[in-house]
């Protein structure tokens, strides 16, 4: 065995990558977990105030869900390329790219802020023919609509500050504000102090203004920070060669994104049409879904800082062996996610049962939902981890978009859709039929990982003269 491998593989080398890489997850982690409370809060809170209300904010989210992926491709793009100049040791370099990628969002969520503040009712009837709920959805929509442009923002300044190794501070600020809002939604929807009792209303008004001040954060941040600043001229300026750059993977990974993201839209498109009870089970359901995921997603976003890290630096067969140890995390992390889920499911079908209005098909749907749940973020765990942090760590982007393609709009999409409005199955049977779309493309992504085709060092040497 060679020096470079007994390095490797020592126990040394061992505690030292694990523990960079639980100091990586650990706020990534945490992020998401945040994430996914406030999300457990507002349908906490608004089960208290209707069905009607849980319903439409979780069919209204959707254009949320589609901005949020759009954007998470183009933070993926820039994570990417600041991950691999950062290795390389080029700080102008990532400055640039956090101009571009922040120019490209503002650019992207300006249309969606102003659909939803235009369009309500049209947007919301794409989800769903029932008249309270799309009544109920415009006015969550117009209010939150601002805030698709200020999440956006925020969501690519993080991304770049993680990809820099700035976790902590990430983390801070973004849990801070998933704080903030919680304690707004509260206010707001029950009218606590000398807040007004505005119900859903109120959920978008709190996630608007906690938008705003977190951007303020980021901004104040940018200006301040010694690592990596944020500078207005880099947003400006008109491209170069970090642009086509930065164009050649945002386009496939935002696409990538948008494809995934619009598949599980027509998802619940399909589930609003068959009934609003099956909508309400599935909003639950997602809550506790992403409950468990928190770490899976965590550990693949820690796998596209280290291994881009590794590969800007040219060290390439440190990257092959990092990327098996992810694949193996991926699989660990799934297992306690899934275990996460049926220990949370006895808690929230008691606390459905005995605190929240909703019918007894609800209750009974959320019950299956849940089991199948625990097993379906096995698959979302490792194909998260081959695409998102492996193959786009390496500039591999490409791929995830056929992939993804392939297996939501060849496969899950149009069965989906027979098996709900053609054969008419019984509603639990399409839900699970569009659970099996993961384990459809898992079996390609273990071939394409093989192949060893996504190490790539994909940094430049002539920066320095660009913007």
């Amino acid at each position: 065995m060679s020096q470079q491998a007994w390095a490797l593989g020592s126990r040394e080398e061992k505690r030292s990558f694990y523990k960079h890489t639980l100091r990586i997850t650990l706020p990534i982690a945490l992020q998401n977990l945040m994430d996914a409370a406030v999300n457990s809060a507002d349908i906490l809170m608004l089960s208290f105030v209707s069905q009607a209300a849980l319903s439409a904010s979780s069919l209204a989210g959707q254009v949320a869900f589609i901005l949020s992926n759009l954007v998470y491709g183009i933070s993926s793009a820039s994570a990417v390329m600041a991950a691999q100049y950062w290795g390389k040791g080029d700080r102008r370099a990532v400055e640039k790219v956090l101009g571009i990628a922040l120019k490209i969002a503002l650019l992207v969520s300006i249309p969606f802020g102003l659909a939803a503040a235009v369009w309500p009712g049209t947007i919301m009837r794409i989800f769903t023919d029932d008249a309270q709920l799309i009544e109920t959805g415009v006015v969550y929509l117009q209010a939150v609509s601002a805030s698709y442009v200020l999440g956006a923002l925020a969501q690519v300044y993080l991304s770049v500050m993680r990809s820099v190794e700035r976790v902590k501070m990430s983390a801070v600020v973004h849990c801070s504000a998933v704080i903030m809002n919680v304690v707004l939604n509260a206010c707001f929807i029950f009218g606590i102090g000398p807040f007004p009792e505005l119900g859903i209303l109120g959920v978008a008004l709190a996630t608007t203004i906690t938008r705003a001040i977190e951007v303020a954060v980021c901004v104040v941040d940018g200006a301040r920070c010694r690592v990596i600043r944020l500078k207005v001229k880099y947003m400006l300026a008109r491209g170069g060669q970090l642009m086509k750059d930065f164009m050649r993977l945002a386009v496939p990974a935002a696409g990538n994104d948008i494809i995934w993201g619009l598949a599980f839209s027509v998802y619940s498109v399909i589930l609003g049409h068959l009934s609003s009870d099956i909508v309400a089970a599935n909003s639950v359901a997602s809550v506790v879904r992403n409950l468990g995921t928190v770490v899976c997603f965590g550990t693949a976003s820690a796998a596209s800082i280290i291994l881009g890290k590794a590969m800007g630096d040219n060290r390439l067969e440190e990257a092959k062996v990092y990327a098996r140890r992810f694949i193996r995390l991926a699989v660990v992390t799934a297992l306690l996610g899934g275990v996460v889920i049926l220990l949370c499911r006895p808690l929230v079908l008691d606390f459905m049962h005995i605190y929240v209005t909703v019918t007894e098909t609800v209750k009974s749907e959320l019950n299956i939902m849940l089991l199948i749940n625990a097993y379906y973020i096995m698959g979302m765990s490792l194909n998260t981890m081959f695409i998102c942090g492996i193959f786009r760590s390496g500039g591999d982007v490409k791929y995830g978009l056929v992939c993804d393609t392939v297996a939501m709009w060849g496969y899950a999409v149009p069965v989906g859709l027979i098996c709900a409005f053609v054969l008419k199955l019984p509603e639990m049977w399409v839900y699970f039929i569009l659970c099996l779309d993961e384990f459809v493309k898992m079996p390609v992504n273990i071939w394409h990982y093989r192949k060893m085709g996504w190490i790539r060092n994909i940094t430049r040497d002539d920066t320095g003269n660009e913007g």
